[in-house]
Formats: C-alpha cells, structure tokens, sequence
C-alpha cells in the first residue's frame, strides 16, 4: 500500500500539486484527553503514530500568475538568473519552477539544477567569518562556484539556507534580489543587496526586513522595479555627459582665448548664464525620462563599474572638440565670416 500512495503522491507532485492526506482515528473514552499526563502536543502526535484510517489524498496547487512565465522570460533576457526557492519537496519545485519558465527540460537533466536545502547547506560546510575584513563566507566556496551556473531550485529550504544562498552569491560578487512573504525570509531579505516584501501576504517581520514593498504581491513588479533602475542610472549617465561636456568646453575655451588674445570670450555672468539654463533644463529634460522597452534588452551593470564609462570619457572629449573648435572659429575669425558695421 505505501508503493501505492507514494506512487500517487509522487504523481500530484510531477503536476505541481501539494498533497494532503485525510484521516481519522476512533478515540477510545480518556484517549488524548486531559487524564494524559504527557503534554498537549506530544498527546496529539501518540494519537497519529498508528491506527488511522486513511479517507482520501488530495492535491491542492497554487495557481502560477498569468504574468509570471512572461516575467521571468523578461528577466533572463534582461541577463538576471532567476533562483527559486521554496519549502515544497524536489518533484514538486521542478514542476512549479518549469510552469514558471524559471528551468527547462534541458535544465532538469543537470543534477545540481535542484537541490535540497539542508543536503545544500551540508555540502558547503556552512558559514564562516574570514579575511581581512571578516565578513561571512561561505566555508567551501569553491564548491559553491561549481552550483552558481546551474542552482535554479532549491527545495526543502529552511532559513539557514536562504542565508547561505544569497551570502553565498554575494561572495561570488553577483547582486542579490530576494522576494518573500514569511517571517523565515527575514534573514535573506536583509542579506540581500534588495529586499523585496509582498505587501499582501507579508508578514510584518518580513515587511520591515524588506527594502521595497511589492503591493500587489505581483512579481512582474520586480521587473518593472528593474526597468526604472535601470532608466535612473541611464539619466544619471546622460546628464552627466552632457554637464561635463559642456564644462570641458568652457575650461578650454577660456584657458585657451585667455592665453591667446589676452582677454576672455566669456565672462564670468555669461559662465553663471550658461550654468543656469544648463543645470536647470537639461537636468529636468533627462531626469524625467520614462524607461524604455529596449533597457532590458541588455545586461546588468557590474558593482565595480564606474558611472563615468570610457565610452561617455571619448563622447565627452570628442563633442568638447568639436565645441572648441566651432567657438574659436568664432572668436578668431567672426569679425570675417560675420562682418560688422562701423560704429
């Protein structure tokens, strides 16, 4: 009879369905009652141990968000890996993880695409505080460098995996998002370099471990969370290029004509001028730019690349050029190309 509940439990799991067993036991008079003298809950668990009588094994199942494969798919071209983990059993998590586009059949053929939280936390021998500045590191992390490529479900996880995961990640120099709901997400929520509560269904432990609250528990917010990221960092970028174009401009224009002729084509209210409209307009034409499409066609930024790139440096020096050279076209040779009359 177990090979044939298993076979029918294993059967829900393969479709994503959690299983919960129905049965009931006939109390004989002072059975589990108060006369016991062990505790309550320990009274409870003798009663289970044997003598049920089994009525029926459902399946119940989480229905997955119309929005989510499509989110996930987003994600993965946008170049972020997404990780589920979860406290459903292994067969379960694939069937769950493959509805939400997270893993493939390709995927499931690799043995370290889906692991067992505490086997997981076992074979990377915990944490520890190490180097210099003596922050956590996962104690076998060349281990953990071998699963980071194909570690797409961890099943059966408890908190202390959760943690290790993402310190785990941090450790590699990857950027860490978590999402969750729960109080046992409190810990991975706060390692993370973003946490991401449900408003909805979160608990209050995990909502003030969180950085961002997702109010309508949906995860095609977290793409939209990383579309405006990412669109904030672009309008930083431009509006950087543009003010330090203008200001290399000016710096050599003045040094330059000053050096040259002996006076300054622009004085110091006309440099006060040109920083006022700068600052004031072009600040507020790239700061509110809306994301595009196109901003999760590429891959993330790394944590140790600098906001002033090398393609914005020769943009920068090859638009002050060019600037230069119109302005002292102007200087040395305007009184030619636009003639004035006599006074």
């Amino acid at each position: 009879m177990d090979e044939k509940f298993n076979g029918i439990i294993n059967e829900f799991a393969t479709k994503a369905l959690r299983t919960i067993v129905i049965a009931y036991k006939d109390l004989e008079q002072g059975e589990g009652g108060e006369s016991h003298d062990a505790p309550e809950d320990e009274e409870i668990k003798d009663i289970e141990k044997q003598g049920l009588t089994l009525v029926a094994i459902l399946g119940i199942k989480d229905i997955v968000r119309t929005e989510v494969p499509d989110a996930v798919n987003i994600c993965k071209k946008a170049g972020i890996i997404v990780r589920m983990v979860t406290g459903d059993n292994s067969t379960t998590a694939k069937a769950i993880a493959k509805d939400c586009n997270i893993i493939t059949d390709e995927d499931m053929k690799n043995p370290l695409c889906c692991v067992e939280g505490p086997e997981f936390y076992k074979e990377m021998d915990g944490l520890a505080h190490a180097g210099d500045d003596k922050k956590e590191r996962v104690k076998n992390l060349a281990r953990f460098r071998e699963y980071v490529p194909h570690l797409k479900v961890m099943a059966r996880s408890r908190p202390e995996d959760k943690y290790l995961l993402v310190t785990g990640l941090k450790n590699c120099g990857s950027t860490v998002a978590v999402t969750g709901d729960g109080t046992n997400d409190a810990m991975a929520l706060t390692k993370a370099d973003v946490g991401f509560g449900m408003g909805i269904a979160g608990t209050q432990t995990c909502l003030k471990a969180a950085d961002i609250i997702i109010m309508d528990d949906s995860f095609a917010n977290v793409v939209a969370a990383v579309s405006w990221g990412r669109n904030v960092y672009d309008n930083i970028q431009r509006f950087l290029q543009f003010q330090l174009t203008v200001n290399v401009n000016a710096l050599f224009t003045v040094l330059i004509s000053s050096l040259v002729t002996g006076e300054t084509p622009l004085h110091a209210i006309q440099l006060l001028w040109v920083n006022m409209i700068m600052d004031s307009l072009a600040a507020l034409a790239l700061a509110t730019e809306r994301p595009r499409p196109e901003l999760l066609d590429r891959p993330p930024q790394h944590r140790d690349d600098f906001i002033v790139s090398r393609k914005m440096i020769k943009h920068i020096m090859i638009m002050a050029i060019w600037m230069c050279i119109t302005i002292y076209a102007f200087v040395f040779f305007g009184e030619f190309v636009i003639p004035e009359p006599n006074a």
